[in-house]
């Protein structure tokens, strides 16, 4: 694709680029068929080719409109269109840097504005929004039936292991997954005790960063970036093995952090050598545990449905790793036809496209659910939260699964497993 950026923006670091990334678009259409929003709309608009033009457009002069606004803020950033691109085009980048430019020539309407701010200040205050959780709780049998579904995923109840295992990795905390499902990072810290594995938490981490990314607040997410990269580092230097994140969304921010921190002479060398560390648990218990889920199937006969998060299979590429783990364990997946599609959750999108949202989330519920599964897992809280919203059966980490799995066998078969 031909461009003519001017000399100004190509002096700049996210120019070039831009400019890189448009040239290697070779408008072949391919993504038109693996995109959510142009399946359902059929609006060239609302593909990934569609606005690559918009893009450009803007990025080349033209005047910046609510159109241009409307359309970039409708992609899901699922990045499935990445998977289908025999060019090997980097959308996702461009549309960051697409969202910041049009950001910064065209404001939002007040509305918009307040809103945005709003759910930045409820979700990003990890004491307000677990307050706001526990009140919520309290009120339950008076809340809409979707919203009850929501807020009752509670913590496990088996204690967390507090061995000080030899071998040690960090773990992300997050923002609102410590108080909409806190049980999800003690399953993960009890399943990888059992591989020999302690999972340490930073004092200081917080939020990854995509919420604010997502936001119009990129000042912010770096700022969290910076943040994170200073409690883990002394983790870091002290030969920390990985940093394990049991949330696709945060894991596929944080393995960019190289990316978007390569503009800081500070932190760029840091932010990329976090995102060497970064692993999904997934990945973890697949390279060490697939010989005990081998000799211990505890998922033995359980039909599961998996949502695969597009974080996960398109952001971080990491296709057929979590199926994997489940059948080492023993688990029967249930077939889910075009797995490859979005549940319309997509961080913040679902507050803000809600129709298009719902229209998602039907479809992908209508596919998971069509092989009569006992219940359905996923890899991150904000798809666990939206589909369970909805779902005719239970909705939870996977994570959840395999802990729960480990428990019944101890349970049953208290010498069953080794003592490691």
């Amino acid at each position: 694709m031909q461009t003519k950026l001017p000399e100004s923006l190509l002096q700049t670091f996210e120019g070039q680029e831009a400019e890189a990334i448009l040239r290697s678009c070779v408008h072949c259409g391919f993504c038109l068929a693996t995109c959510p929003t142009y399946q359902l709309t059929g609006n060239e608009l609302d593909s990934p080719r569609g606005r690559i033009y918009l893009i450009k457009n803007a990025l080349e002069g033209s005047p910046v409109t609510r159109i241009t606004q409307h359309h970039l803020d409708r992609c899901l950033t699922c990045r499935s269109c990445e998977r289908a691109c025999p060019s090997l085009v980097q959308y996702g980048r461009l549309l960051e840097i697409g969202r910041a430019y049009v950001h910064e020539r065209f404001t939002r309407p007040f509305p918009e504005r307040a809103a945005r701010n709003l759910l930045r200040l409820g979700l990003l205050n990890r004491s307000l929004f677990e307050r706001l959780i526990k009140l919520a709780r309290l009120v339950r049998p008076c809340l809409p039936l979707w919203l009850k579904r929501t807020v009752a995923h509670r913590s496990a109840s088996q204690p967390v292991f507090k061995q000080n295992r030899a071998r040690k990795m960090l773990i992300l905390d997050g923002c609102v997954q410590p108080g909409l499902a806190s049980g999800i990072n003690e399953a993960a810290r009890r399943v990888l005790d059992r591989m020999n594995l302690s999972l340490v938490s930073a004092k200081n981490s917080g939020c990854c960063g995509s919420l604010s990314l997502h936001l119009d607040a990129r000042e912010e997410a770096f700022n969290y970036m910076r943040q994170n990269i200073d409690a883990w580092w002394p983790h870091v230097e002290s030969g920390i093995e990985a940093i394990i994140m049991t949330a696709s969304g945060c894991g596929v921010t944080v393995r960019e952090y190289g990316k978007h921190l390569a503009h800081d002479p500070a932190y760029a060398e840091r932010a990329r050598r976090i995102s060497e560390l970064t692993r999904d648990i997934s990945e973890v218990i697949l390279a060490e545990g697939a010989v005990l889920l081998s000799a211990y199937p505890v998922l033995l006969g359980r039909h599961v449905a998996f949502h695969a998060p597009c974080t996960l299979q398109h952001g971080q590429s990491l296709r057929g790793v979590v199926e994997e783990v489940l059948v080492t364990a023993g688990a029967i997946l249930t077939d889910v036809p075009e797995g490859h599609m979005c549940c319309g959750s997509a961080g913040a999108y679902s507050f803000f496209e809600p129709e298009m949202s719902k229209q998602l989330r039907r479809l992908r519920l209508e596919a998971l659910q069509s092989g009569a599964p006992e219940e359905i897992v996923t890899a991150n809280i904000g798809c666990m939260m939206h589909l369970a919203a909805r779902a005719k059966v239970p909705v939870r980490h996977w994570i959840e699964l395999l802990d729960d799995g480990f428990a019944t066998l101890e349970k049953n078969v208290p010498y069953a497993m080794p003592q490691l």
